[in-house]
């Protein structure tokens, strides 16, 4: 993409409203404009990332053998009432009434939705268990949004649902889930930390949360140390086995946020105490009946009888994990996007605008960055060249590529690393190699 005719708003000056790192860096980096308050329309560059991150999310979903729906964000009120919830919500639930004086509501969570899908369709224990997700946008009316997407109204997020005949399945579902978060935070490029936390408007008995480390975090986290050591990297996972044992490792150690530390557990931690600042970027329930029972959500067992399913819903805030990521991933100059989630891999820069063998230079290199199927940003604007390094360092790309005169004479490009500042003089061929591998 060549930057000069890209639609990218970046601003020198942090606007007033901006209170924390991602919210400033996002409305200066030309990510998102603010439509009304917690509402925000995404540009260009914040959209390449938010559907960056909605793919991982989608692929981890997948790899479990969990079907992607798509369920509407207008939900009637009668489904509401018949699980009793639509009065106990609040005020964050944003209630209408269509043009026939029904009641609906734009829906902040699909638990009911979902719950009447499979209550009118599977009819058998043969077609159970059942995991279905979608990836949709919601709607909560917050008493007082901030903090830009990061407690914001209208927000993306993937919900899923979990079905099975009895208590030991839902409870094997819910670790594939806890399971499935983790390895998903981690190619995110995110330490995530499994926190035991309360249901909520949810309902149920069985909770976690999962909170990213982030100097700016609104939670403040203890832990063992082995939270933060522990790579999914190094572990072969089979979702098809007992991964109890794989829950048990984390859930067994220490961890505990805010009003739930505990003195005396950390005291005897010694040097494997760990403390952070955290924000929440999934939430995992198992809830029974709770909604089956209301909503019919019954098959007929091997005998015959009739059995009512065990039900468990689970949690990523899509959007929220943008902001949360230049939460724990930034510096003075900008963001530091990782790889897997980077709008473009490479930032290419035209040292010299206006001299025909650097735009030469550039040109090809850009072909030959696109042909070797590099996503590369070219910054061929007529720009002085602290401009465009800052704004190269403000938007965050992992690679940065910087061509002028001197280096043209010496057959060689200046190859920089975003996060670590490292700088290397090398020939564009060793640089293309680079960033292919």
């Amino acid at each position: 993409m060549r930057l000069s005719t890209y639609f990218l708003p970046t601003l020198k000056e942090t606007p007033s409203e901006a209170q924390i790192v991602s919210h400033r860096l996002m409305l200066r980096a030309g990510m998102i404009r603010q439509s009304s308050a917690g509402i925000y329309s995404w540009l260009p560059m914040g959209l390449k990332v938010l559907r960056k991150i909605e793919q991982i999310v989608r692929e981890e979903q997948n790899a479990i053998n969990c079907h992607e729906v798509l369920m509407p964000t207008i939900q009637p009120a009668d489904l509401w009432r018949q699980s009793g919830r639509y009065d106990d919500y609040g005020p964050e639930m944003l209630r209408i009434t269509d043009r026939h004086d029904r009641d609906m509501l734009y829906g902040p969570t699909n638990e009911e939705q979902i719950t009447e899908i499979f209550a009118n369709t599977v009819r058998s224990y043969k077609d159970v268990p059942q995991l279905l997700y979608h990836i949709q946008w919601k709607f909560r009316d917050e008493v007082r949004p901030r903090f830009g997407i990061m407690r914001g109204r209208e927000f993306l997020m993937k919900d899923a649902y979990s079905f099975d005949l009895d208590k030991e399945g839902a409870r094997k579902s819910y670790n594939k889930m806890f399971v499935s978060y983790l390895k998903t935070y981690e190619r995110l490029g995110l330490k995530a930390i499994p926190m035991a936390a309360d249901t909520g408007p949810i309902g149920g008995d069985m909770s976690h949360e999962f909170l990213i480390l982030a100097d700016t975090g609104e939670s403040e986290i203890a832990c063992h140390r082995d939270f933060v050591d522990m790579s999914w990297s190094d572990y072969e996972v089979d979702f098809d086995g007992d991964l109890q044992p794989v829950v048990d490792q984390f859930t067994n150690q220490y961890a505990a946020t805010d009003e739930k530390r505990d003195p005396e557990a950390e005291k005897a931690l010694g040097d494997d105490l760990i403390t952070a600042r955290g924000i929440e970027v999934g939430h995992i329930f198992y809830f029974g009946d709770k909604y089956s029972s209301k909503l019919g959500a019954i098959v007929t067992g091997p005998e015959g009888e009739d059995i009512t399913v065990e039900m468990g819903s689970y949690g990523i805030g899509v959007s929220r994990l943008v902001g949360a990521i230049i939460e724990a991933s930034h510096d003075d100059n900008g963001i530091i996007w990782p790889e897997s989630v980077a709008p473009y891999k490479v930032g290419l820069i035209n040292l010299k605008y206006g001299d025909d063998e650097c735009t030469k230079a550039c040109d090809d290199m850009y072909g030959a960055l696109s042909e070797a199927g590099i996503d590369v940003l070219y910054d061929d604007r007529d720009k002085k060249a602290g401009a465009k390094f800052a704004d190269m360092d403000l938007i965050g790309l992992p690679w940065q590529i910087v061509i002028g005169p001197r280096g043209i004479k010496d057959g060689i490009v200046e190859f920089k690393n975003r996060k670590t500042g490292e700088r290397q003089e090398i020939s564009p061929d060793q640089a293309i190699e680079r960033l292919k591998g």
